[in-house]
């Protein structure tokens, strides 16, 4: 082969790695990580009615955990909920929903009707934010405790251990961000930007601009 190709290919590599560094440092795209798939589920809502983790399948999903019992820190939790919930028009979403599950891990006193009460005294919009549990203790265990990674645990007495914090999961049923520890910025700032750079990656990742998003995972480009 002449040395006039060898030299193309050589460009060719050379704008290739060029190309390659120029968007690890302007990183023109930012994306939240794909951490794993979201944990299935089959619980009973705050109306008696079955939850799946299908039917949040096509929206982002924001999980919070809790029982009605819980002291302050789940009051904050569901305040975040709250303030999240009656943001949203702040953020472009390009017609995909979004919706809030708070799973309760006190299912003997948190029934369908306890867990409705307790939602009502937020103000919670059912239609959108949904309070649900299961008698399945194992199954909750492992939802909860293995596929969220959320920690709790029964003390006995009607008292719990709880780490609460929230999962945010994509319309693809995959965990993309979770939020356990205070920052800097709020916690409903920072769901709320976050709800955003999902949209905008649901709206624009495909055709072409789906190789830049992948570039962008592939880089870690990630939102703070």
């Amino acid at each position: 082969m002449s040395k006039a190709f060898f030299n193309g290919i050589y460009a060719l590599a050379a704008l290739l790695v060029l190309a390659l560094l120029a968007f690890k440092v302007f990183q023109p795209i930012q994306v939240l990580p794909r951490m794993r798939l979201a944990p299935a589920y089959n619980f009973t809502d705050q109306d008696n009615q079955p939850l799946t983790s299908e039917t949040q399948r096509g929206r982002f999903t924001l999980y919070s955990f809790t029982y009605t019992h819980c002291p302050p820190p789940c009051y904050n939790s569901n305040e975040t909920i709250r303030e999240i919930q009656s943001r949203l028009d702040e953020v472009e979403l390009n017609g995909i929903a979004v919706s809030f599950v708070t799973i309760s891990i006190d299912p003997e006193r948190d029934t369908p009707d306890v867990l409705k009460t307790y939602g009502e005294s937020f103000g919670a919009d059912f239609a959108q934010w949904k309070f649900a549990t299961t008698t399945n203790r194992e199954l909750l265990k492992t939802v909860v405790g293995a596929g969220f990674e959320t920690y709790y645990e029964d003390k006995g007495g009607g008292n719990f251990a709880l780490d609460p914090g929230f999962v945010l999961v994509d319309g693809w049923g995959v965990i993309r961000s979770e939020y356990r520890y205070v920052t800097e910025v709020s916690d409903a700032d920072r769901i709320l930007r976050h709800l955003g750079v999902l949209a905008e990656e649901a709206h624009n990742s495909t055709g072409s601009a789906k190789l830049a998003y992948e570039a962008a995972h592939l880089f870690l480009c990630y939102a703070p």
